[in-house]
């Protein structure tokens, strides 16, 4: 068949992945083999395809493929994540553009609209995930809301109730006033913002004229202060103790106390308490058994119990307050400050600290054999600096705060008694059967009881994925769990280590008994050019699909892979595709090059084709083992660099040049089956990287049958290597490159053939390249000799001399001249090496292998130095 030109990846893509799925290649069920499992980190229902998502799957991918091809039972296993708020906050912006409000809602009937727009939107980022190759088991693909998965989370939140791992109790926790919703610490992005520092003076109560200054950030929490703080070994506030000041503006008395807390040289050394707002201020409360006064609602605006600026906006207030404090007198000045601001990770609001009734859970218990089996690799880290990441958080954990005040999510399961008691069941009518033996009532009914309004956190759900997708909670003898648990491999983010891979270790252990995974490999942030992170708010983000649209999707893979070592950040560039886009041609242009070759199989095989086959196995096996290692370093960089140079360099840019037959010649059968099972061997190897177009070309390389599919052949396996072979060849490669400088340096052509006279010095000849030498410099015949011979030019490989012999119409004035200024040059050279060398302070001082670099340079420069002398005295 005639091959395209050009290699269009646009339909050949949808044509093997749906080849691939009609022949369910993707598919996995338990069997006798060893099983390889990938859960896929499940990307929120309401998101698309972004940067991150592309290397994060582009690795699962190559990871799933590769352990196919070895034999094992690959699954891949996909799904989604409801994101509890992220969703209903599209859910909501949606009803508000239909003008519906939440509020006028049932929780049935906002969960109505909740599913509705999850069926209509949901899914499209696995869609998305088909263009790029991942070869994920479809059928398996899971939800956190499915029935299955939701029962799992409430099974396990009763279950850790009745350990006594889960309480509810009122704790200062981080409020996002936009989503209406408590947030655990791990969900709070602190940023550098450039602030005010704000010094307010307070009036000591009694006091004619006398004053104590405060400094804050947040004028307008002064109308939640209930004390004024020193440190009790400050002598400036001495006089001060049991006192009383009065707030600005509103002129409630409130104490002045003392505590170690304080920061003497912060600011005034004088600190604002304000209990309900401030989580250290929460806890000097405590100790000091302070009044608690919870000034905003839960949308940020103030309180009626601020008295001052009621249902205006925290931020708007913070502007009038501070004006009003400046009309009374009370501030004394204000400072530029630069300081750490908490912000939610969903949707950027200014965090606010609230005291809240909340539901937790404990997890210092959890988190001491969790912490274990990271830092003993049990399971390990890819790069393993992260352990130490893992291990200050571990050793620094608070409880969990799991319930959040929103309808979308797995509603917690607890059910409260007319007199305020919580009982926790399955079903409202599992929890009245338990409200009525606490009560000692039989007359409660289900009227009785309230179910709580909040759900769990996304992460609540997630924390279980390794296990919940395969039903293990509900069914934990089940085929699936006891098959493919623990997983193999995890690719995920640093940024999510604690928030996601640390609990899903306590759930494993907790639910198992054993780690949900065995690796983990962490991948770095996707950033542009000028090492900023990308995002949608910079527009700095390309969109994936519009990528593959232009580069393939092997391109954009291979794009992604090239400079994306673990841990590191990606500095990506379009250029990254390019490149990936220039590979898939190059290796296309190999494939129509070998298949335009016309066979004869009355040919005997030349000596150049049998030294250059031998030379390609040796080669190929040493980079299988090279690939396997970087693999088994999870070096997928470095593997895929491997595999790039062994096709471009050694298959393409040598053994193809070696083998070929002359123009419109045919080749030989012996050196056509060796080069095809070559580069058969090389789209497996290329295969995991660069799914399509290696199925394409293998394809098109020999004839298959219609069940024949390169995903499903097994992975070529490392031979011996012939180090002799390959260092022969490095010999042989530097003689031809050596041959070609000289033909270009002297205008030979390359359809004039030469002679190559070679002084050797008994060593490193490298002879049994000299048929591949001879092709590939067209070289009518080689020599080896003891004289170096008259009128020629010369190059030195190691010890070796190779002399062209110079035909009539050289110039060879032009050639002396050229040979004494590079003789000029290169004596100058080693006089500044001679110089250094004999410095006595060098060579003491320096390391050993520095000094012996110069002396090798110093050798190096003499021996040019006589081939010059001699070429020149050839040419007298």
């Amino acid at each position: 068949m005639e091959i395209p030109a050009k290699y269009d990846p646009t339909g050949i893509e949808d044509k093997w992945y749906q080849f691939w799925l009609s022949k369910k290649y993707f598919k996995s069920v338990p069997d006798e083999r060893e099983p390889y499992t990938i859960v896929i980190p499940p990307p929120n229902v309401t998101g698309v395809l972004h940067m991150g998502h592309m290397l994060n799957n582009t690795i699962q991918d190559v990871l799933v493929r590769r352990a196919r091809m070895q034999g094992k039972n690959a699954c891949w296993l996909p799904g989604t994540d409801h994101a509890s708020i992220a969703t209903e906050a599209k859910v909501v912006a949606k009803l508000k553009e239909q003008g519906i409000e939440k509020s006028s809602l049932t929780r049935e009937q906002f969960l109505e609209h909740a599913w509705e727009w999850k069926e209509k939107h949901g899914g499209i980022i696995l869609e998305q995930l088909k263009k790029l190759g991942a070869s994920c088991d479809w059928d398996r693909t899971r939800f956190t809301m499915d029935e299955s998965m939701y029962e799992s989370v409430i099974d396990v939140f009763i279950d850790l109730y009745n350990k006594g791992l889960i309480y509810r109790g009122v704790r200062m926790v981080n409020w996002d006033p936009r989503a209406l919703t408590a947030l655990s610490d791990e969900e709070v992005i602190y940023k550098e913002v450039k602030s005010k520092l704000y010094y307010i003076r307070y009036k000591v109560e009694g006091s004619a004229d006398e004053w104590v200054t405060v400094a804050t950030t947040r004028p307008e929490t002064i109308l939640g202060d209930t004390a004024v703080c020193f440190h009790p070994e400050d002598d400036r506030f001495a006089h001060l103790r049991g006192k009383r000041v009065l707030v600005p503006l509103i002129k409630r008395s409130i104490p002045l106390i003392e505590d170690e807390y304080v920061d003497r040289e912060f600011g005034t050394g004088c600190l604002k308490i304000t209990p309900a707002h401030d989580i250290n201020d929460y806890h000097i409360g405590i100790k000091h058994k302070l009044e608690t006064i919870d000034i905003f609602n839960d949308n940020g605006t103030l309180s009626s119990k601020a008295q001052l600026y009621i249902g205006e906006d925290r931020f708007v207030v913070r502007e009038r307050i501070v004006q009003e404090l400046l009309n009374h007198g009370h501030i004394q000045k204000i400072d530029d400050y630069i300081n750490n601001v908490g912000f939610s990770e969903r949707t950027d609001e200014v965090i606010e600290p609230k005291l809240s009734l909340q539901w937790f859970m404990k997890m210092t218990d959890m988190a001491k054999p969790a912490l274990d089996v990271v830092m003993n690799d049990t399971i390990h880290f890819h790069p393993d600096k992260f352990k130490n990441t893992y291990r200050h958080w571990m050793e620094n954990v608070r409880d969990w705060c799991i319930s959040r005040q929103l309808w979308w999510g797995q509603r917690i399961p607890a059910y409260y008694l007319p007199g305020g008691e919580i009982v926790v069941a399955k079903s409202a009518e599992l929890a009245l059967v338990k409200a009525r033996q606490l009560a000692g009532n039989e007359s409660l009914g289900l009227a009785d009881l309230t179910q709580d309004e909040d759900v769990l956190d996304t992460w609540f759900s997630s924390w279980l994925w390794p296990i919940s997708v395969f039903d293990g909670i509900r069914n934990p003898d089940n085929e699936d769990i006891k098959y493919y648990y623990p997983t193999n491999d995890l690719i995920t983010a640093p940024e999510i280590l604690f928030f996601w891979v640390a609990r899903m270790v306590m759930a494993g252990l907790e639910y198992r008994n054993d780690i949900p995974f065995k690796n983990v490999y962490l991948t770095g942030i996707v950033r542009d050019k000028l090492g900023r992170k990308m995002s949608k708010s910079l527009g700095n983000s390309p969109d994936p699909i519009d990528l593959i649209n232009k580069f393939g999707a092997d391109g954009v893979r291979v794009g992604m892979l090239l400079t994306s070592p673990a841990g590191n950040d990606l500095p990506f560039d379009e250029s990254l595709c390019e490149q990936g886009r220039n590979f898939s041609n190059k290796v296309w242009n190999a494939l129509r090059l070998v298949k335009g070759w016309p066979e004869d199989t009355s040919l005997a095989q030349p000596a150049y084709a049998a030294t250059s086959v031998r030379w390609f196995d040796a080669r190929l096996n040493e980079a299988l083992l090279q690939i396997e290692d970087n693999f088994e370093k999870y070096r997928l960089s470095e593997a895929l660099m491997a595999a790039y140079k062994l096709v471009w360099d050694d298959f393409c840019s040598w053994y193809l040049e070696m083998v070929k037959p002359a123009y419109q010649q045919p080749v030989d059968s012996i050196t056509l089956k060796a080069t095809v099972g070559y580069f058969e061997k090389l789209m497996q190897v290329l295969h995991p990287f660069m799914p399509f177009i290696t199925e394409e070309i293998w394809h098109l390389l020999i004839e298959r049958t219609d069940d024949e599919s390169l995903m499903i052949s097994q992975l070529p396996l490392a031979g011996s290597v012939d180090a002799d072979m390959l260092a022969d060849f490095q010999v042989a490669a530097e003689v031809v490159i050596g041959v070609r400088n000289v033909r270009k340096d002297k205008n030979i052509a390359f359809k004039d053939q030469v002679e190559m006279k070679v002084k050797s010095s008994g060593s490193d000849t490298g002879t049994g390249f000299d048929s591949v030498i001879a092709k590939l410099g067209n070289i009518s015949a080689i020599e080896y000799v003891n004289e170096k011979p008259a009128a020629a030019a010369g190059f030195m490989i190691k010890s070796n001399e190779y002399y062209i012999p110079l035909g009539e119409g050289v110039d060879l004035e032009a050639e002396k001249e050229k040979l004494e200024k590079e003789l000029a040059y290169t004596q100058g050279f080693l006089d500044s090496v001679l110089k250094k060398l004999g410095n006595e302070r060098f060579v003491s001082n320096a390391k050993p292998e520095v000094v012996d670099i110069e002396r090798q340079k110093k050798a190096d420069a003499e021996m040019t130095i006589q081939l010059l002398k001699d070429q020149l005295s050839g040419l007298n």
